[in-house]
């Protein structure tokens, strides 16, 4: 699962220009206000999520969970909602949930500065130690974007393991279900998402006018038994997919709640976490990756985030400026300009 909020934008005017330093902090009962944003989220979705995990945790002891959580998320449950924080870090506490590696500030800087990058994701190593106790040993980045040099930076980095999109035109006739290892690397393993199991869940579930609804446990744990040769279904999606974009309404609780104990019915059934999964299984092949993938959309490339020169005008702009503001010193400056560098930023532009 990926938990993440970005650091949203306020309404800043041309006469705040020099005047008003405050960049993202909405009144509270603006729209965009980001405390009220994570206070919906928390009460829709993090809250009771965690709780169904915690039950399914404690109630089966084969189930485990990986998590991936952005830095600014962690920020603002620190300062907005301890509850919330305080609920992830019991998930972390049985010692059967893992957090993955990632960006601190949810960036795409790998593919504008190798420096920042890589100091983005020592502050969010850092975090994770603090908070959790884990020191990652398998990488995600910003929106499972990869490619060959992303896998070469993260086998040289010691990481057991990088996920990626099990993207059809990377795998050819090949299945997501099984570990691969990057090309040109040594130790590092690649776990590549189901979409379309994933997807099933985080954006089909409640479609009325989808040919499979509704989709019941029972439903899904068959298909994934009718997968044959397969050592492992990488079912990645957004947090946010239980309460917030698939309704309590819709049973996506239920449901969530009711799967691991369907699926553990089948003898030789069970659940890893990432790094126990790349531990378990050998590489029964190489997937070379030149040109970079995401989970995003129907293209799966950058196109998203990098398509209109308005994006592109925008990202070129922000990373020209790393050298001055890093040599200003100015932790609030260098602060606000790490959270431009969020990737949510210019998916909307």
């Amino acid at each position: 699962f990926e938990v993440h909020q970005p650091y949203r934008i306020r309404h800043y005017t041309i006469f705040d220009s020099g005047v008003n330093h405050d960049y993202f902090n909405a009144p509270y009962d603006d729209r965009r206000s980001n405390e009220q944003i994570l206070h919906k989220v928390t009460e829709k979705s993090y809250l009771e999520t965690n709780k169904v995990l915690k039950e399914l945790l404690l109630k089966h002891e084969e189930f485990k969970v990986s998590l991936s959580i952005t830095g600014t998320v962690l920020e603002q449950m620190r300062e907005w909602s301890p509850r919330a924080l305080h609920s992830f870090q019991d998930l972390v506490n049985t010692g059967r949930v893992e957090i993955v590696g990632e960006t601190y500030h949810h960036s795409l800087a790998f593919f504008y500065s190798q420096a920042e990058f890589e100091m983005q994701v020592k502050m969010h190593r850092e975090l994770v130690e603090e908070l959790f106790g884990q020191t990652p040993q398998v990488f995600r980045n910003t929106e499972l974007s990869y490619n060959n040099d992303l896998a070469y930076w993260a086998d040289r980095a010691g990481y057991k393991a990088i996920l990626a999109e099990g993207w059809d035109p990377v795998l050819g006739w090949r299945s997501p279900n099984f570990v691969y290892r990057p090309t040109y690397t040594n130790q590092i393993k690649l776990l590549m998402k189901n979409y379309k199991l994933s997807d099933d869940i985080a954006f089909r579930f409640s479609n009325q006018n989808w040919s499979e609804w509704p989709l019941t446990t029972d439903k899904f744990t068959h298909w994934l038994s009718e997968a044959g040769d397969a050592t492992n279904f990488n079912l990645f999606m957004d947090y946010e997919t239980f309460g917030e974009h698939q309704w309590s309404d819709s049973g996506i609780f239920d449901f969530l709640r009711h799967l691991p104990g369907e699926w553990l019915k089948e003898e030789g059934h069970t659940f890893m976490t990432v790094s126990e999964a790349a531990d378990t299984y050998d590489a029964v092949d190489t997937v070379d990756t030149p040109h970079t993938t995401t989970w995003a959309d129907t293209e799966r490339d950058l196109s998203a985030w990098l398509g209109n020169p308005m994006q592109q005008q925008s990202i070129q702009a922000l990373y020209e400026l790393q050298d001055p503001v890093i040599k200003s010193g100015d932790f609030a400056l260098i602060e606000d300009w790490r959270k431009l560098q969020t990737s949510d930023h210019f998916y909307y532009m």
